[in-house]
Formats: structure tokens, C-alpha cells, sequence
């Protein structure tokens, strides 16, 4: 096998350190049993996209729910077809944030909902917001005037929402040790109950609800809440996590809550992986890839974990770096280590249900009762 674990640097290579080959790889994995519904994905470029498609061919994915910047939604369209659904989102790049969340979060609403067929909305309101927006602007709470006006907008249009509520627990003991600035993680839940009593519509709550370190957390959360859904977006952390959880605990917190878990990758593609980046390049992962060969790989390893965590009894490392653990444990861990992927070996049912049945039962039908 070719060794593919270094860039030309001789570095390790962040998405590939096991020196994978992914699409023999997806061969060995085999045809998943069902055809796979990616809930959260950020697909950008027509190149990238056209990469990742093969990605999403060789790994069994079916259809792509994508949070699109709005430029690049016609030629993620045109790459996808009918394979490809999109969210409504603000512009996150926009000089002027806070108005971009504002007014013009209900521009693109519009937009998202008559010229691209979104039926979803993303309410994103991760703690670092309170970093990004003017000192005082509360537009970081979820139940924030102006994010009740987005939601009630979105509602008005039969439009569904997702959310990203919380960070890992990393994060919480590094990044945002200042509890009185960012508010301690369970504080982050209590603008989401509120909003999820006021609208009564489906929720995802990204990212297994923010919490996967936690899952009797997350039962009681479900629990009171019928139009709660999770997916299992952002696969480093999701690696990291859930592979700590003993199997059997895992597959009775996916038994109990069956068909409220949702497939999701959170992969993000960008033309900007395609090539070498300047120094200084800002655009959003430019340095994550710098030719196709590696934007595959980068996209090709996050399936690989996931379907190999969920559906083989695996036990080794994950091939994806995985920073969290130095910025926990400098002494042990540089920027290239990677933790423990615990294949968990999911029974037929719940692969099935993840895959598949819960984004039919929930997202397709959805869109098909709001056209």
C-alpha cells in the first residue's frame, strides 16, 4: 500500500496518519445497509463538490442535507441534483456580523426557502458567538429577540430548525473556562428549552445535542422534549466520544431513542482545499488541504470513521488528528495525536434507523409535506 500519512513536508498528514488507502478502504467496508442520509453537511466550490460527490459514491451516502453559503448554492445544485438539499443560513463571512444575522438573515430566508427549496433553518449559537458579535449584543442567546424573529420567519415558510447549543467538554475546560464570559455548558440548554417549547416544530439539535460525553444528559433532554432530534455531526469529536462510551450503553441509548438520531458528518468542502494557501489565507479550512488528492482524503476520512465506529468491532486509533487532546493534555499530546476509535458494531436496526429511517421519517417527509 502506497504510504499516503505524510504531506510533502514529511509531516504527519492530519486526515490520512494511518496511511489509508479510502476508496480501497470503502470497498473493504462494502455496501452500507442502507443508503445513507447525511443530516449536516457545509458543501462548497465546484470542485470540491464534484470531489466530494465521488467521496459520497464510494461511501454509500444517498443524500446530502447541506448548510451552503448562498453564493454557492446554484453550482452545489448543479453538481448534486435532486442528491443535494439546503439550509437556510446567514452570511457568516459578512463584514457587518450582527446586521448579516439580522436583517439579512431574513433576506437569505427568503432566498434559501423560494430559490433553493430549504425547508430547514440553522439557529447557530455555539458559546464562541459571544466573541464574534459586539460587546453587549445578546444576539449569542438562542431565545434572543432577533433569533425568535429568524424562527418565527422560518416557521411562517414550513421551515424545520437546527442548532448548534454546546462545544465539547475540551472546550469548556480550555477555551471557555471563563464561565462568567461564556456561561457554564449546562447554562447553554436553557435558552434551547425555552425555544423548543415556543415552536413547536422538529428540532435537531447538532452534534449529538452538544453533549456525547454525557449521554444520560442527553436522555433526559430528549425525554422532555417529543420534537427533539440529535445527529452525529462533527466526526472528530463524535470519534473521540462516543468510542469512550461501552458498547452497550451506546446501543441502548440508540435503542431507546430510535428514530430521533440522525445521521450527520459535518463535513465542510471548499475549493480552497484544492491547492496550496498562501500565507495568511483566510478563507474557512484552507490549510485543512492543499490539492485534490488531499481534499479526498480529507472528506473520505470522516466517512471512514464513522461508518467504521459505527458498523465494525475496530479498536485503534482514529487516522484523524485530533487537537482537543493537547489543548487538554500538553505534556502528552501534540497537534498530530489522535485518540482511541472504538468500533462499536451496531446491530442491523439501529444502523439502519441512523442511516437511513430516521432522516426518511423526519427530513424527507418534511419536505415533502412543505413544498
Amino acid at each position: 500500500m502506497q504510504d499516503r500519512s505524510t504531506l510533502r513536508t514529511g509531516e504527519p498528514w492530519a486526515a490520512n496518519l494511518l496511511g489509508l488507502d479510502y476508496a480501497e478502504e470503502a470497498s473493504r467496508l462494502g455496501t452500507p445497509p442502507a443508503p445513507i442520509i447525511d443530516a449536516h453537511l457545509h458543501v462548497n466550490g465546484r470542485r470540491a463538490s464534484a470531489i466530494f460527490k465521488q467521496v459520497c459514491d464510494l461511501y454509500g451516502i444517498d443524500r446530502i442535507y447541506t448548510q451552503t453559503r448562498l453564493e454557492e448554492a446554484p453550482v452545489v445544485r448543479e453538481v448534486f441534483g435532486e442528491r443535494a438539499r439546503f439550509l437556510a443560513i446567514p452570511d457568516y463571512a459578512a463584514e457587518d456580523r450582527s446586521s448579516a444575522m439580522r436583517e439579512g438573515f431574513l433576506k437569505n430566508l427568503r432566498i434559501f426557502h423560494d430559490e433553493f427549496g430549504a425547508r430547514m433553518v440553522k439557529l447557530w449559537s455555539a458559546p464562541r458567538l459571544r466573541d464574534l458579535v459586539d460587546e453587549g449584543d445578546d444576539l449569542y442567546r438562542l431565545d434572543s429577540p432577533w433569533r425568535v424573529r429568524v424562527a418565527e420567519a422560518a416557521v411562517e415558510m414550513g421551515m424545520m430548525i437546527m442548532t448548534h447549543i454546546a462545544d465539547p467538554d475540551t472546550w469548556f475546560a480550555t477555551k471557555y473556562a471563563d464561565a462568567m464570559r461564556y456561561g457554564t455548558k449546562r447554562e447553554q440548554y436553557e435558552p434551547l428549552e425555552v425555544m423548543l417549547e415556543r415552536f413547536p416544530v422538529p428540532w435537531i439539535a447538532a452534534h449529538m445535542g452538544g453533549w456525547p460525553e454525557d449521554l444520560a444528559f442527553l436522555d433526559e433532554l430528549l425525554a422532555r422534549h417529543d420534537n427533539l432530534y440529535l445527529d452525529t455531526s462533527a466526526t472528530k469529536w463524535m470519534v473521540r466520544e462516543l468510542s469512550r462510551h461501552p458498547r452497550d450503553d451506546l446501543v441502548r441509548f440508540f435503542a431507546r431513542w430510535e428514530g430521533r438520531i440522525l445521521f450527520g458528518s459535518d463535513i465542510v468542502t471548499s475549493d480552497a482545499h484544492l491547492e496550496a494557501s498562501p500565507p495568511g489565507a483566510t478563507q474557512y479550512g484552507a490549510h485543512q488541504a492543499q490539492s485534490e488528492e488531499e481534499a479526498f482524503e480529507l472528506y473520505a476520512s470522516r466517512y471512514w470513521a464513522l461508518r467504521t465506529m459505527f458498523e465494525t468491532d475496530y479498536e485503534g486509533r482514529s487516522p484523524i488528528a485530533d487537537p482537543d487532546l493537547m489543548m487538554v493534555e500538553p505534556q502528552t499530546y501534540h497537534e498530530r495525536s489522535s485518540p482511541g476509535l472504538s468500533g462499536k458494531a451496531l446491530p442491523r436496526e439501529l444502523l439502519v434507523s441512523i442511516y437511513r429511517a430516521a432522516g426518511e421519517n423526519l427530513l424527507e417527509r418534511w419536505w415533502e409535506e412543505h413544498p
